[in-house]
């Protein structure tokens, strides 16, 4: 089977592949130990800097409590765009695990602006009322949509003023930096960033995410609190030597490059077969598009793809590290019939 439904149904890229036959030699000290997570630890502060401290977890929910976490207590209060994966797709989790408060604002494109936030911003001081401490971004967001290092160092400029940390969730983050073409350190901590969810595994990794505190009272007590949060690996080793060959050589970035290039392709396609109405820029690897249903339903008859909003027929269409041409040629030929 191919599938647009998620870049979270692609396979493992070879050198991830290779990289973990690779560790599974002999035996070594768990739950970080390992001189392999000693590399990746070390890697990471080549890439974003000697202040980013990074703990491994199980999976991007689990990057996004741990980092919660570490920046929010229960009397305070998160704010996301409507459409982030927090406010949507984790089961009350965040809520679960932090004990804090949800905030969700309406945006039009999934980005949030110091414009958007600011009728949230009160009660600071009041104890009748949770007080507003982190604001959830992801980049690239669930539309599809990137954030520009301008927009980003404007949202983090805002909230620090108001003593407010901005924690980005990058499960996607490498389709976002080679669609600004820019390293991820200049999309980050450069702009701002507090606390960044770096994820791999929609781009070709098997499994496991990190997160990456870029202030020392965020980083203090990670590794406690993902242990609390049942996100510590024993066999770490497993996790950091995909984390490795993925850093190697910018493989991340080759990834994420031939993905949003394959969105692009797709894109044009559907274009050139009819007229339909995109609701949101392809920036990244992720296309929205409006087709009447008869046709997505004879579609998925034949490819996988999610519905995002049935009261209109819009489809969200995602391609991957390994999607490849014969895929969408096969696409637009049904699109076509």
């Amino acid at each position: 089977m191919r599938s647009f439904g998620s870049d979270n149904h692609s396979g493992v890229h070879p050198a991830i592949m290779e990289a973990v036959e690779k560790a599974n030699t002999d035996h070594a000290i768990a739950y970080g130990g390992d001189s392999l997570s000693k590399r990746f630890s070390d890697r990471i502060k080549e890439i974003f800097g000697g202040t980013a401290e990074a703990v491994t977890v199980f999976n991007g929910t689990g990057a996004n409590v741990v980092a919660l976490q570490a920046a929010t207590q229960s009397f305070q209060s998160i704010v996301a765009p409507q459409t982030g994966h927090i406010v949507v797709d984790e089961c009350g989790s965040p809520e679960f695990m932090t004990g804090a408060a949800i905030k969700s604002v309406d945006s039009t494109d999934g980005k949030l602006t110091p414009e958007l936030l600011k009728p949230l911003l009160h009660g600071f001081g009041n104890e009748h009322h949770s007080q507003p401490k982190t604001v959830y971004i992801s980049q690239c967001t669930e539309l599809g949509t990137v954030y520009t290092p301008e927009e980003i160092s404007r949202l983090a400029d805002f909230l620090h003023r108001h003593n407010m940390y901005l924690y980005m969730d990058g499960a996607r983050i490498a389709n976002a930096a080679v669609s600004l073409n820019k390293s991820l350190k200049e999309i980050t901590v450069d702009c701002g960033v507090d606390i960044l969810g770096f994820g791999g595994t929609k781009n070709g990794m098997m499994m496991g995410e990190s997160v990456i505190a870029f202030r020392p009272e965020l980083a203090a007590n990670l590794k406690y609190i993902r242990k609390q949060s049942a996100q510590l690996f024993s066999k770490m080793r497993y996790v950091s030597a995909q984390f490795l060959a993925y850093l190697d050589n910018d493989l991340w970035a080759k990834n994420a490059r031939h993905a949003n290039d394959m969105a692009q392709l797709l894109r044009k396609g559907i274009s050139s077969a009819g007229d339909f109405e995109f609701t949101q820029p392809t920036e990244a690897n992720i296309i929205l598009v409006k087709m009447p249903k008869q046709l997505t339903d004879r579609l998925l008859e034949n490819h996988f793809f999610y519905v995002w909003n049935e009261a209109v027929n819009e489809i969200r269409l995602v391609t991957s590290w390994d999607t490849a041409k014969p895929d969408i040629e096969r696409f637009l030929k049904d699109v076509q019939l």
